[in-house]
């Protein structure tokens, strides 16, 4: 039964006031809240908008390639080629049924964050509320989802830099030194994507100097990013014309649930907010304003593009690789097509820099708890900060950033972030039943049916992704229970 033995909130509230184990408090709410827009707002917004408007087509080559709930209801027609209708104009209304879907986990997650204002986000729900077993397989698992996602953002980001640099300066990195060594499971020749590489060091070193410091630069490029897509929302509205907008739902409500679906992993992030928990001056009161501040504000942010955007062109025409710069240069915007690049190459690294600092804070929760090597868990003497923690987490995601083209792995963040709004959801549910009594800086309303709603709606969201990627989640958590069992049981402080 020690499996499932749970950690108690006291004691995990305790354990973070120890004078070696203590990070600075410094982050208040509008700090959080750049944090959450950091993480959710990247450059999908100028690109995912237009795919899911304008529809795409899909191509199952096997029965590993369908998605799980298609297997389900439609078995061997599931492995044939099927469309996804677009939104078409009607994607704004997706990108607000998609934040009414978050808005469920938001909250759930914006009351455990207040009951329980430690580092680690869903790592340290699952240990007060679920046992340790369920604890360390959701930590592995969020160690996995920023690992992955922060791979391919790197990924991404290489290629655009190179891309800007060859606009700007007239010159570009050699191939040998600017790509994948392996993409397709193919060597492509390159030596090392060090662009990938140096900006993870880059992002890393901020970290490490202080939460204060990460948090000033990410405000900084927050701003940058909101203030490109204002200029891309007020410049561009201009050139609306309204019968672009018609018809509105083209493909009905079943377009507009597709759209939703398309759209719905642009609004991963707003659970990084709950990790700065020991980093904020006031975490009951202000952690569950960042977390629903990030997802209104996020919300504003993509219906405006969305509406914009398939006013200035025909959905029909947005199904690329650009959809908002190829309709800006159709009109001839060059300055606001300048600005969109800028906001583009600002978001991914926004995102870099918050999905670091997140992963960090998890490996560090994990090890003050004895699951992971208690180097993890040590505090810079001057910065307040775990430093090992941020450097190791910099290098385990640069390295293979360098090597590998992570884009085909992009599905394992996803099916890792619903794993965890999942656990999270549960998690409530338990403590009402639990800890009726305990104060709570903010309560879910209807609980526990929007808990069980929550949960439901991400289940659902699981079964959509390719049988492929369940596979390869398997494996990655029957990796974690090897460990588990072989160390970190053996070293669990509570244990």
């Amino acid at each position: 039964m020690s499996l499932f033995r749970t950690k108690s909130i006291d004691a995990l509230i305790a354990a973070s006031q120890e004078p070696e184990k203590r990070l600075r408090r410094t982050l208040g709410p509008w700090s959080l809240t750049a944090f959450g827009i950091g993480a959710v707002i990247g450059s999908g917004i100028f690109i995912l908008t237009g795919t899911a408007a304008a529809g795409e087509t899909l191509s199952f080559r096997s029965v590993l390639h369908a998605p799980v709930l298609d297997l389900l209801l439609h078995g061997p027609g599931a492995l044939s080629t099927i469309g996804r209708p677009g939104a078409g104009p009607a994607i704004s209304l997706s990108f607000l049924l998609t934040a009414l879907a978050c808005s469920f986990a938001a909250l759930c997650y914006a009351e455990l964050a207040s009951m329980i204002p430690i580092a680690g986000s869903a790592y340290t729900y699952a240990y007060a509320t679920l046992g340790e077993v369920f604890a360390w397989i959701i930590g592995w698992d969020l160690i996995l989802e920023y690992a992955v996602s922060n791979m391919a953002v790197a990924v991404g980001f290489s290629a655009y830099f190179n891309d800007i640099l060859e606009s700007l300066l007239g010159f570009h990195l050699p191939a040998q030194l600017s790509g994948p060594m392996i993409a397709g499971g193919q060597f492509t020749g390159a030596w090392f994507n060090l662009p990938a590489l140096l900006i993870l060091l880059l992002l890393t070193w901020i970290l490490v100097k202080g939460v204060r410091e990460s948090a000033g630069t990410n405000n900084v490029m927050v701003l940058v990013k909101v203030a490109a897509i204002l200029i891309f929302v007020f410049g561009a509205s201009r050139a609306i014309r309204p019968e672009n907008w018609h018809p509105f739902m083209p493909n009905g409500y079943s377009g507009v649930l597709t759209g939703a679906a398309i759209v719905f992993f642009t609004y991963i992030g707003f659970d990084s907010v709950s990790t700065a928990a020991e980093e904020c001056r006031n975490p009951q009161r202000d952690l569950p304003r960042g977390i629903i501040g990030t997802l209104i504000v996020c919300t504003l942010l993509y219906v405006s593009v969305a509406l914009v955007l398939t006013g200035i062109a025909s959905y029909r025409t947005l199904d690329n690789a650009a959809p908002v710069v190829n309709a800006l240069k159709s009109l001839g915007y060059e300055g606001i097509r300048q600005w969109v690049g800028v906001g583009a190459i600002v978001g991914m690294v926004s995102s870099l820099l918050v999905f670091q600092y997140g992963q960090a804070r998890v490996w560090f929760a994990m090890s003050r708890d004895g699951l992971l090597p208690p180097a993890f868990s040590k505090v810079h003497p001057v910065h307040k900060t775990p430093h090992i923690s941020t450097w190791v987490a910099g290098l385990a995601v640069g390295i293979p950033a360098g090597i590998w083209d992570i884009g085909t792995f992009a599905d394992l963040a996803n099916i890792g972030t619903l794993f965890a709004f999942v656990v999270v959801s549960a998690g409530v549910i338990v403590l009402r039943r639990k800890q009726p009594d305990r104060p709570r800086g903010f309560r879910v309303p209807g609980a526990p049916v929007l808990p069980l709603v929550s949960a439901a709606c991400c289940l659902v969201l699981m079964l959509g992704l390719p049988l492929e990627t369940w596979l390869r989640f398997f494996v990655w958590l029957a990796i974690g229970l090897v460990i588990y069992f072989s160390f970190s049981r053996k070293h669990s402080l509570l244990r």
